[in-house]
């Protein structure tokens, strides 16, 4: 029986913005179940990655692939696109996207906005929607808050709500892109717990953080960047415990330092 192709496969992905080239040839496998981090320092490509896979920004080079399904493209270099909106909605609506800032809909109840793109997009049946909504509401610890509004939640609350929004999608994978690095620390374990909790039922996801703890401790597979290219990737453990390359070195000294 052949092996189940991988929820997220990037290979040979390069980005440019003009004249800088921010990625530089990379490949990342997320299979299904599978957590991978991508860590490095600011500027070293870990979003870009993240947004390129998400469909949020236009690669110049390399192949994105969805459960084996390749991306269409047109144009070449600066001027290549998606070639098929229907595909790309339909690989988006797939994949749900945490952002560092909560993006949430002030003018929205918590509830509201947790259901509001099963409803617009997916076409889903309302009470439908408002069902999963507050089991997800429920599941990320904040089932008491449906009726509030985002200006009156801490961070941390606001961040588990934006997961609860992703997860209410039913998507295939979750995109996390430093979703505790605008949360003071007591606020940041609370989304933590949520995403260990996730990782431990198995989901898919890609997670950008500055956090090495959390990246160390969900993690199934690491990635380090530096400069737009992997300098290093492997099990937590190995990264974290023995790492080989002197870049990684320096990077895990300084932001694990205590």
């Amino acid at each position: 029986m052949s092996e189940e192709p991988a929820v997220i496969e990037i290979r040979n992905l390069h980005k440019a913005y003009g004249a800088l080239e921010v990625i530089k040839g990379v490949d990342i496998t997320a299979r299904k179940g599978e957590v991978i981090s991508l860590i490095g320092s600011s500027g070293s490509g870990k979003s870009t990655i993240l947004r390129c896979a998400n469909l949020l920004e236009d690669s110049q080079q390399g192949d994105i692939l969805f459960k084996g399904e390749p991306l269409k493209w047109k144009g070449e270099g600066l001027n290549r696109r998606p070639a098929d909106p229907k595909q790309v909605l339909r690989i988006r609506t797939n994949l749900s996207m945490v952002f560092q800032q909560f993006n949430l809909w002030a003018h929205m109840s918590i509830l509201e906005n947790v259901m509001e793109a099963p409803v617009t997009v997916l076409g889903r049946d309302k009470a439908e929607a408002e069902a999963a909504a507050r089991k997800y509401l429920d599941k990320v610890g904040i089932g008491d808050k449906c009726d509030v509004y985002p200006a009156q939640l801490s961070g941390g609350q606001q961040q588990r709500a934006a997961i609860a929004r992703g997860l209410c999608m039913e998507p295939e994978a979750l995109l996390f892109d430093e979703p505790t690095s605008a949360l003071d620390p007591e606020l940041e374990q609370e989304v933590v717990k949520v995403i260990k909790d996730l990782a431990s039922e198995g989901r898919t996801m890609m997670i950008v953080t500055h956090d090495m703890k959390m990246a160390a401790d969900v993690s199934d597979h690491t990635v380090f960047l530096h400069q737009g290219l992997i300098e290093e990737e492997g099990a937590p453990d190995t990264l974290f415990g023995a790492p080989k390359s002197e870049r990684l070195k320096q990077f895990l000294s300084s932001t694990m330092a205590v």
